[in-house]
């Protein structure tokens, strides 16, 4: 029986055609000189143009190439946790398909966990930013930056890159959280942080992504956001409910007294509102902890 190999990676392909080739090219080529045993799993994720065929076309040159075909578009998240779920390989690589991320470097990554068992995920922090809509991109993805590094309580210097290795058995329980478009990176980072698992970063150049970007900054912004309050929801909710639910009881309180001085014994509607709202917060916040410690995670 064939020994499964050391490290899967997991290549997401939609309407790659023209570099797709080049990108297989330079992953294989850089770990057949790393001594690392590998698959290298390219999902075509129902392209619409040439890139299946041509994977198929070059499977012969790459015998540790593996090609899976989805039916119908399911999202770069959906191709990254199935692909992880089907990985042979103890350690799971994920990247991009749109020469943007510097693959030759995805040995490194390995390497890293490969000599430092204390070290459950390598992420590849950006230094630059080369991406679609650059003016947006870069204040918003450091707005959520800063809430996940304070949500999490932790220095992010990179929260959604695509190019990280981590260890499969350590991510086994989170793949069920990963939705299924560009926050699946997002949530890996975040399940892996609330969980005290060691993250380390190391840093890689950006470059200008080849083909057409299918990153839409309103909707897919949005989606970041979302996410990562719900994954802090998730893993901590105390963190995102008892900070707004101390400051209304204690607004609450306040204006109880002023009114006190103002109007003795008479309260009005909106301080017992903003008191109110402050217990109800609190209590959802307590219930949620409660849920979230009864979980046995």
């Amino acid at each position: 029986m064939e020994e499964p190999p050391y490290v899967t990676i997991v290549l997401p392909c939609y309407n790659e055609q023209d570099h797709v080739i080049d990108e297989v090219e330079r992953i294989t080529t850089a770990m057949d000189s790393s001594g690392y045993t590998y698959e290298l799993v390219a999902v075509d994720d129902c392209s619409t143009d040439e890139t299946l065929a041509r994977l198929k076309q070059a499977a012969p040159r790459f015998p540790h190439l593996r090609i899976r075909a989805f039916h119908r578009n399911g999202g770069s998240g959906t191709v990254r946790r199935i692909g992880t779920q089907e990985a042979r390989g103890e350690i799971v690589v994920w990247t991009d398909a749109d020469m943007s991320y510097p693959n030759e470097r995805i040995p490194e990554l390995v390497q890293l966990l490969d000599k430092d068992p204390s070290i459950d995920q390598v992420v590849g922090a950006r230094t630059s930013e080369e991406g679609s809509h650059k003016l947006l991109r870069v204040p918003a993805k450091w707005m959520i930056r800063k809430i996940a590094e304070m949500l999490a309580g932790q220095k992010i210097p990179d929260l959604n890159s695509g190019l990280r290795a981590f260890r499969k058995s350590v991510a086994r329980p989170y793949l069920r959280l990963l939705p299924p478009g560009f926050s699946c990176v997002t949530t890996i980072t975040l399940s892996f942080l609330m969980n005290q698992h060691d993250v380390h970063y190391m840093p890689i150049g950006y470059a200008k992504r080849a083909g057409k970007s299918k990153f839409s900054f309103v909707s897919d912004a949005y989606r970041y956001i979302l996410q990562v309050l719900r994954m802090i929801m998730y893993f901590n909710p105390l963190k995102v409910l008892m900070p707004p639910a101390l400051w209304l009881v204690g607004i609450g309180i306040a204006k109880g007294l002023w009114d006190m001085v103002e109007h003795p014994f008479y309260f009005p509607a909106n301080t017992v509102m903003i008191f109110l709202s402050g217990l109800l917060i609190g209590s959802v916040a307590l219930l949620a902890d409660l849920i979230v410690r009864s979980r046995g995670e």
